[in-house]
This record gives C-alpha cells, structure tokens and sequence, in this order.
C-alpha cells in the first residue's frame, strides 16, 4: 500500500541559476576521472591497470581489497594516462583518456530467473554495484548481505537540483529491468518515492514491482534518508539499500544488454554561468569544457554536485561518481561593513536576525561562499531540530560524536544519517560547525569500533 508523508520541517533554497529543461551543445571532455575518494568506505584501494594501458568503458580499474567482488569500472575507452596519488602514496584518481568513439566491454546479459547469488554476483563484476548504497553508513552495499528493504527517491529537492524524469528519458525500459534486478535482491519492497506536490511522471506511475510513495514538503524531502526514517527507520543490526534513478537505469542496461554504459545528462547550474541547461556525457567527465567562454566571473566556486554537499573541484576537476548537477557560483573572498547587522533583502538565510528583509525577495537569490562568520563555541540554539524533519535530537547527536560517545550516538539515531541528512543543518547553524564532516567521523568511529 502506497504511503503519502507531507512534511513541514525543512528549508527550501530558492537560489538564482536553475538549468532548463533543454539539451545544450558543448564540447565533449576529453579526459575522464574515477576517484576512489567518491565511494565512502574503501579500506583499501587496489589498482588493477597500469598508466600506458588501453580500456573499455567497463574494464575494471580497482577493487577494494576488503570487499574484492565489487569492481569499479572505467566509464570510457580509451588510455590510462595517470595514476595520481598524494601524500603516503594515497590514490587519487585514475585518469583516462577518452576516445572518439566510446566501445564497450562485452558481458552476459542477466538472466533474472536464476537465483540471487548468481545475479549478485553478475552485478558485482559488472560495475554497476557501486551504485547500491547501504544505510547504515552510507557507504558502498556489501554483496554478502541482504537487506530489509531497497529505497530509491525519484527526486531531488537539493537547490537547483536536477530534474529526474528528464534525465531518465528514453530510459523507461532500462528503469523497469534494473527495479526487476533490486526485487531480486531483498526480502522486502522495493520502495520507489516520488514528488507528492506534483503529477507523478508516466515513467515512475507505471513501474511495476514496487510500493509508490509520496513526500512533499521544503528539502531535504527528497532525500532518501529522510524518507526511509518515515517509511522504515533502520535499527541497530537492520540493513537496507539505497539507489539513485540512475544507477537503477545503468543497472537495467546491464541486465538487458551487458554492457556498463556511464553515459548521463548533466545539468549545468549556478547564477555564474552564462548558458544553462542539460549536457550529455560520461561519469566522471572533467568540467572543464563545460566552462569554456560561459563564466560571468574570474573568481568562482567549481562544485560537481550542488551547493550543500557537493565537492570542489576547481575548473579543471572532474564530476563525482554520483552527481549529475555541476554548480558555478561566486567566491565569498570579501569582507563585509556591519556584516549580518547590516539589513538585506537581498541574503538568504533562515534566520531572521540576518534575513530580517529577505521576505521582500519573491524572486531568487545569488548566493556565494561567505560563510558571513568563523568557527564559534557549539551554541544549543534549537534551530537544527527545525529543518531536520526526523524524530531525533541532532544536537545531542553532534554533542555525542564530539565527545565520541558511542552508545549515545547510537541512541540518538547515527545508523539513520549520513552527510546530505546533515546538510541544512550545517548551512544553518549559527557556530560555523563542519557537521558533515563531523557525521562521517561518527559513522567511521562507529564503522571501525
């Protein structure tokens, strides 16, 4: 039975920059990068092909020798041209050089009729497992396990997020064959949660073997860990699974033709770009064509991902293994006169001492780094429980994994968060804490312990 949760706690971005909904004409990238630091959890990375090599999109370039049965693949054909590593010979990137024509690696198509450790492992050697998340900790799914229940938001509520159904175009029948596969792969449902504030797009109303849910509310309502915390909150020692609509897509392209296919639309964001909208390309595509003569600024922050939790790549980095949204938006290199006593109707905030005019605003605002402040003593102001809409303390929590206490972390509801859950209340929090980064150290406290 379908399940609607409409939800009041939360804080919606209204940010200049959306991408519209078309296709735009940019060069390719040349290069494409996957970098081991997109996928929480590898313990330790083991390169699998040398500088000079010669791939296909879907030869394998590292394993994690803690979970050996799971690949991580290359997106392209083409040249290994640098391993880069940093300081005590960590891993970086693994950079290929694409080319014009992108060819495949060719595997068996997967027969859904055969039991779940045959398809497990087929997936796992595939490339495409990566995309399957577990919660706890968010981290890449262990195929040993079997979880409680798989999760997928079919929507995005980030700021200047993507729009999901246009990036799954033409995808439909590589949708319903990858939430085929994820039946396989659980005990329980397949939950797949959409937008309850607007029309159910055809592509998700008509999925077959799962239960249709529908959130509405401000963000983060379209995150999935909000979303399972409503639909079946994770206990200590429980298991579930989470996918994006992409990665079910990529799935699905496998099981039917056997192939890892990283092709994706990308949608370019951000108030400092001249020319928005869609690109098609690759995983792990570097940004740097999507920039060339579309900049409004010298000075601006690069982030593959959006702005609450996305990474800074610079204009010559590469996209994150799991983003389909690049974001350009001014440096906050200045001091400002007054600061937040200054009155603005032109700052976004969710407090009204410093966005006491923002109501004036009823269009969008341009935003940047600013973080309008540094670093303070951990004030208890009661503002995280306003935009976390999940039954539990965040203050306490944050306080818990401070002083690395772990049975209160565990009390207070660490196995049901990860960074993006967090994210709001980082971007609201009068202190300046770093509290996704302070989340995944509770998590690998945990994880470690």
């Amino acid at each position: 039975m379908s399940i609607i949760v409409k939800l009041k706690k939360g804080f919606d971005l209204n940010l200049a920059g959306k991408a519209p909904l078309e296709l735009l004409q940019v060069a390719s990238s040349s290069t494409f990068a996957l970098k081991p630091a997109d996928f929480p959890g590898i313990q330790r990375p083991k390169v699998l092909v040398n500088e000079g090599d010669t791939v296909k999109a879907g030869t394998p370039l590292l394993l994690d020798k803690a979970m050996d049965q799971v690949l991580y693949a290359s997106p392209v054909s083409g040249e290994v041209v640098e391993i880069k590593r940093g300081e005590k010979r960590k891993l970086l990137e693994i950079k290929i050089l694409a080319d014009k024509k992108i060819t495949h690696e060719k595997g068996t198509p997967i027969d859904l009729s055969q039991n779940r450790e045959s398809i497990v492992a087929q997936l796992a050697a595939s490339g495409t497992w990566p995309h399957i998340i577990q919660r706890p900790y968010g981290i890449v799914a262990n195929p040993t396990d079997v979880p409680k229940a798989i999760f997928i938001s079919a929507f995005d509520s980030h700021p200047l997020a993507a729009e999901v159904n246009f990036l799954l175009q033409g995808e439909e029948r590589y949708f319903q064959a990858g939430i085929d596969a994820l039946a396989k792969l659980t005990t329980g449902k397949v939950h797949l949660n959409v937008d309850g504030s607007k029309a159910v797009p055809e592509l998700f109303s008509s999925i077959k073997q799962v239960q249709l849910n529908q959130f509405s509310g401000p963000h983060p309502a379209g995150n999935v860990g909000v979303q399972i915390h409503h639909l079946d909150p994770i206990n200590k020692g429980e298991i579930a699974w989470t996918v994006s609509p992409f990665g079910v897509a990529q799935i699905g392209k496998y099981v039917i033709e056997g192939i890892y296919d990283a092709s994706k639309m990308v949608a370019l964001t951000g108030s400092e770009l001249n020319q928005r909208g869609y690109v098609k390309t690759y995983t792990g595509a570097q940004v740097t064509p999507f920039l060339k003569d579309n900049t409004q600024a010298a000075h601006i922050r690069v982030i593959s991902g959006n702005v609450l939790t996305g990474e800074n790549v610079g204009a010559e980095g590469y996209l994150g293994f799991y983003h389909s949204q690049l974001t350009v938006i001014p440096e906050g290199e200045y001091e400002e006169f007054l600061g937040w006593l200054k009155p603005s109707a032109s700052k976004l905030s969710f407090h009204k001492a410093i966005g006491m005019f923002s109501f004036l605003n009823r269009g969008e605002f341009k935003v940047d780094t600013n973080t309008h402040g540094e670093e303070r003593p951990f004030v208890v102001s009661g503002v995280f429980e306003k935009v976390l809409p999940m039954d539990i303390l965040p203050t306490y929590l944050f306080k818990a994994i401070i002083t690395e206490d772990f049975d209160e972390m565990e009390e207070l509801g660490l196995y049901e968060v990860i960074e993006e859950d967090v994210a709001l209340c980082e971007f609201v929090d009068p202190s300046k804490n770093e509290l996704q980064q302070l989340v995944r150290q509770g998590i690998e406290l945990l994880m470690y312990s």
